[in-house]
């Protein structure tokens, strides 16, 4: 994912979550807000009680290539925030795509109607 594309700062995290819109499924938390830019950020948000520092990185860096894959569908001009719940442990990566996917749809900013790869 680009620089570009990256949400950072922890006060953006935090207008996010008290302002924004949240849906959720079995697998994760999405939060989204409309930024008035040109270009749409992610931000994750692992907690740690999910394991040591190696399994929550590998947790993040399968969420954010599932992000990536989908980013070019999400509509421009949005904050995301994604935060993992217990039972995405050990699910394989299509299901982590697909329950993206599927809660940016849920939350209308997907373009169109397409399947997931």
């Amino acid at each position: 994912m680009k620089k570009e594309n990256r949400l950072r700062k922890n006060r953006y995290f935090k207008e996010v979550y008290s302002k924004g819109k949240s849906v959720a499924n079995r697998y994760l938390v999405v939060y989204c807000l409309k930024n008035n830019k040109d270009i749409t950020r992610i931000g994750i948000s692992v907690n740690k009680k999910f394991g040591k520092s190696v399994e929550r990185n590998k947790l993040k860096r399968r969420i954010r290539e599932a992000a990536r894959l989908s980013l070019d569908r999400v509509k421009k001009g949005y904050d995301i925030v994604v935060i993992p719940r217990k039972m995405v442990k050990g699910v394989d990566f299509n299901k982590i795509k697909g329950s993206l996917y599927y809660l940016f749809m849920k939350s209308g900013i997907i373009k169109g109607r397409d399947k997931v790869d």
